[in-house]
């Protein structure tokens, strides 16, 4: 519901013409939280505004055999089949790779699924936090091992969309090379794995596995979010400079301790510090402290609510928060595209489409006549 429909919304942003195939009644997330007051617009939920943007949406009855037909025109002149199905799902439905590749030798299929094509446990049904739990990382996130926590925004679902936008970009620069297409395995648990990155390298080591440490680090010290009086401020002194500068812009005498002036002495004495930072820091605002850490480049952040990380100088500079133009003439603000390309630069976000507002449109584009278009329509076909 998510995975899928976000590495679509990311190559859309890149430039690519994404055509979004729908059953005639329309896919999961029209419906989610459309009729909510607060979180949509004009009959379409947050989800659907974000998600589909610069897509176009065609509606196919999959399980016919002239819908198939229908689907299989619609792949002869594309260069990437992107699914986000149950394991087995396109094999049934005869559009995955062993048949699409018949059709069009070059074409790359893609599927985004929770564990995987093949595996003793590849069909079992996963969502965000079943793969956040599966994978590792809500065994370290939180404060304590009696409370795990999963990451605030949904990077088993995000994660999995990623890892397809880089696992096809990569397939049809392959194909330039070979002549012929293939197809992209995504497991939302392998991307899981792969971003416990060295912290599973240091368990491999040690044979130890990681506690939940909150927001403070385990090598580096003062690396936290500390309270101030009217929010929170990250301090994170990673290199022994950085120390020192933190040092001289504080001036407390218990911090000139020789043996802090390195790393292995200031985490021996971790909560010591962190004590005699927690009594500054509270004592005045977190704007104050960014201010004045950041004039002793010593790295630091104040811990932003959404309404403040959206109205940042830097994110809107860099036109991370951009209006989608609606139907109706308004616009919807949602985050930008990240990725920024020295030559091409224009970015352009299209009005996400109704149920099957381009139907006719593709249709007319891949040759097939009005009274065809019509014929389907009348069969239940399309819509």
């Amino acid at each position: 519901m998510l995975s899928g429909p976000y590495a679509g919304m990311i190559l859309a942003d890149l430039g690519a013409d994404s055509v979004k195939v729908e059953p005639l009644k329309g896919e999961g997330t029209r419906s989610l939280l459309a009729k909510d007051p607060n979180n949509s617009y004009d009959g379409q939920g947050a989800y659907f505004l974000t998600l589909n943007r610069n897509k176009k949406s065609v509606c196919i009855d999959l399980k016919s055999d002239a819908g198939l037909k229908v689907f299989y025109d619609l792949v002869k002149d594309a260069d990437i089949v992107l699914d986000n199905f149950s394991a087995g799902v396109p094999a049934k439905l005869k559009i995955d790779f062993e048949h699409l590749s018949e059709i069009n030798p070059r074409i790359i299929t893609c599927s985004v699924t929770g564990f995987g094509q093949a595996g003793p446990n590849f069909q079992r049904p996963a969502f965000d936090q079943v793969v956040q739990g599966i994978g590792g990382g809500m065994s370290i996130t939180g404060h304590d091992q009696d409370h795990p926590a999963r990451a605030g925004i949904p990077i088993g679902d995000l994660g999995g969309g990623m890892f397809a936008v880089m696992g096809v970009l990569s397939a049809l620069h392959a194909r330039e090379k070979r002549g012929y297409g293939q197809h992209v395995d995504i497991s939302m648990l392998d991307c899981q794995i792969s971003m416990l990155n060295y912290m599973a390298t240091m368990y491999f080591l040690s044979g130890d596995d990681p506690k939940p440490i909150g927001n403070s680090h385990f090598v580096h010290v003062p690396y936290d979010a500390f309270p101030t009086s009217d929010g929170f401020v990250i301090i994170a002194v990673i290199f022994d400079s950085f120390w020192d500068n933190l040092v001289e812009l504080l001036d407390i005498e218990a911090l000139r301790d020789p043996k802090y002036k390195t790393q292995p002495g200031r985490f021996a004495d971790k909560d010591k510090i962190n004590g005699i930072l927690k009594e500054l820091l509270i004592t005045n605002t977190t704007a104050h402290w960014v201010d004045l850490l950041s004039s002793a480049r010593i790295p630091c952040a104040p811990v932003n609510k959404f309404s403040d990380a959206l109205s940042d100088p830097q994110v809107l500079f860099r036109n991370m928060v951009v209006d989608i133009p609606q139907s109706d003439g308004g616009a919807v603000k949602a985050p930008g595209n990240p990725i920024k390309l020295s030559v091409d630069s224009e970015e352009a976000f299209a009005t996400p489409p109704g149920l099957g507002q381009h139907t006719r449109e593709v249709l007319r584009a891949l040759g097939y006549s009005e009274p065809r278009i019509e014929e389907l329509m009348t069969q239940g076909v399309i819509g």
